[in-house]
């Protein structure tokens, strides 16, 4: 018997469909809400704007733990969305961001949201035999053993 070939899989597949799901129902907490072009995706880094200010694409990179461009793309996409604007203490060395009364208008709903998932996650983690935390602390584990890179050049 010949294995399947793996172009006809996608083994983390099922896990990421998943995980878009679960963004998807929070997206529709949104629209039930009227609040329009809020992605997933903006809630942390205006959830941090909320709290700490204006701040510069290099702040916001680390404290949401991503990339300095995956963080630039975001807030070029709040700043078409309305949400965020330069800051008017901007200088041409430190750009910050900040929001504008649009967004600020609708941190309180995605305040409560976040806390609100948070405890649903957490919740659902607690129904499950083998959480999904212990999981990725397990692969983070693995991977600090032997690289992913090292493990894709293994099987190349």
């Amino acid at each position: 018997m010949t294995e399947p070939d793996l172009l006809d899989s996608s083994y983390y597949g099922p896990l990421f469909g998943l995980l878009a799901r679960m963004d998807a129902d929070i997206a529709g907490l949104y629209t039930e809400a009227g609040i329009d072009g809020v992605r997933t995706r903006f809630v942390g880094p205006i959830i941090d704007l909320a709290r700490s200010g204006p701040l510069t694409i290099k702040e916001l990179a680390e404290r949401r733990q991503v990339s300095h461009s995956a963080m630039s793309q975001t807030a070029a996409a709040m700043r078409k969305a309305g949400l965020v604007e330069p800051a008017a203490d901007s200088d041409g060395r430190a750009r910050r961001i900040q929001l504008t009364a649009r967004s600020r208008e609708v941190v309180p709903f995605l305040q409560a949201e976040w806390r609100a998932t948070e405890a649903t996650v957490r919740a659902l983690d607690a129904e499950l035999p083998y959480p999904i935390m212990r999981v990725v602390a397990d692969i983070r584990a693995a991977l600090e053993t032997r690289p992913f890179t090292q493990r894709l050049r293994d099987h190349l």
